[in-house]
């Protein structure tokens, strides 16, 4: 299989501020756990011949510790906009099947809480805000640094992306039973593929 996508994400979770995940830190939620959800666009993609551009969907998490001791809970909803075809592909995707940075995750899955479909929608802007199926919605607030510029997190060992914009992501979730308080969030553009250059940084959900 041979796949590549790009677009935008968004992310909530439970951590204080600032999310220890993505140098494979303990998480600082409610608990000793990180429960977080990130929603992607897809601005451009695909599977083989499976078309995924436009296709919107969530990526739900439980992490009990940090992430490389394994042991994750993770289900997905794709947006009910998007074709059998599409769901289809995205779960072979995410669920590590079809290679690449979701294959490495696949090694750390203790649950795989499967895929549901919903509305899910992502805006734009400096503020971005998300939700999913009507059970899940919070909006990124950056946290500002030198001279009103983003605060970002560059080159972390889990990463969505090489450099993201990290801050507050206030809402609610109760996705798959992993009901949370969003504290901590984060946002970047992304890019994906079932071939990844060597020195890319592993995709952090």
């Amino acid at each position: 299989m041979s796949w590549e996508m790009s677009g935008k994400y968004v992310g909530s979770c439970s951590c204080q501020l600032i999310c220890p995940c993505p140098v494979d830190g303990v998480p600082t939620g409610p608990d000793g756990e990180c429960r977080g959800v990130n929603v992607f666009h897809i601005a451009s993609g695909r599977l083989d011949d499976t078309d995924l551009s436009g296709v919107d969907f969530a990526f739900c998490n439980w992490f009990p510790s940090n992430l490389t001791a394994g042991g994750w809970k993770v289900g997905v909803v794709v947006d009910d906009g998007a074709s059998e075809a599409q769901a289809s592909a995205l779960e072979s995707i995410l669920h590590g099947e079809a290679g690449g940075p979701f294959a490495d995750f696949a090694a750390l899955y203790g649950e795989w809480l499967g895929v549901e479909r919903g509305s899910v929608t992502l805006t734009d802007g400096d503020n971005p805000a998300a939700s999913v199926a009507g059970r899940a919605s919070y909006t990124f607030e950056p946290l500002p640094g030198p001279a009103g510029g983003a605060t970002t997190m560059k080159n972390a060992m889990f990463g969505f992306a090489p450099e993201f914009r990290i801050g507050k992501g206030p809402g609610h979730s109760d996705l798959f039973g992993l009901e949370f308080d969003g504290v901590y969030g984060e946002t970047s553009d992304f890019t994906f593929a079932s071939e990844m250059a060597e020195d890319a940084p592993r995709g952090r959900a």
